[in-house]
């Protein structure tokens, strides 16, 4: 009954591991797709935040608001939420995908070394490739997913906290086009890189169910 949703998960991380590669090999072979899907984006965002700078001042908000910061306070704060709830695997996982996956980001755009576009509005000191806002907050949103979907049994609570996580996860993205500090390869790579290193931790820490009563689907893996 389990090996279904685990060679699912398998194939999902395959297809995300393999999109990553394309998108790096695009960007350091200057492909013409990647380099027409970049720039067609980023002009015409560019376009908007020349002719109206509170365009720019929301981005640059939403930006820190669905940033690193936050999302690595709410993971410690939900790590010892956990370890409270005697689940230490699970405090483990969250702690992996909130507070440090920038030790991720960090190599991943070493790695890379892609330049940030020209046309940027804000500075950002590190590389380009790929987005940390995207990767981190990919992670992030699931490994909360993880820990509280459980928690509720009302169907509607859980469309909300789905629906907010990828509206989270999509919004941020936008935002680092919108402001022209990523390409948005860049994102999509951010997203992929952080869809296969939450699977990772999830493999590795093999959270508990956080209740008895209800196994957490996207939690437990045998």
């Amino acid at each position: 009954m389990i090996r279904r949703p685990i060679s699912v998960a398998v194939m999902l991380a395959a297809a995300a591991t393999v999109g990553y590669a394309v998108l790096w090999v695009g960007h350091r072979q200057d492909w013409g797709w990647v380099h027409g899907l970049d720039w067609s984006l980023l002009n015409a965002a560019h376009d908007v935040g020349i002719k109206h700078p509170a365009w720019v001042d929301f981005w640059v908000g939403v930006s820190f608001v669905l940033g690193p910061i936050p999302m690595r306070l709410i993971g410690m704060a939900m790590a010892v939420v956990a370890a409270l709830q005697h689940k230490v695997r699970m405090a483990l996982l969250l702690l992996a995908c909130l507070p440090l996956n920038g030790l991720v980001t960090m190599a991943a755009k070493d790695l890379a070394g892609r330049p940030r576009p020209v046309t940027e509005f804000v500075t950002a000191p590190s590389t380009s490739f790929p987005s940390g806002h995207a990767l981190e907050m990919t992670a992030s949103a699931l490994a909360l997913l993880t820990f509280l979907l459980p928690m509720t049994s009302h169907r509607w609570v859980r469309v909300v906290l789905v629906a907010a996580a990828a509206l989270g996860v999509l919004t941020v993205g936008t935002a680092r086009v919108a402001l022209n500090v990523h390409h948005p390869s860049d994102v999509i790579a951010g997203w992929l890189l952080g869809y296969v290193y939450f699977l990772v931790c999830l493999w590795v820490f093999r959270p508990l169910p956080v209740t008895a009563a209800e196994p957490a689907r996207l939690a437990e893996v045998r």
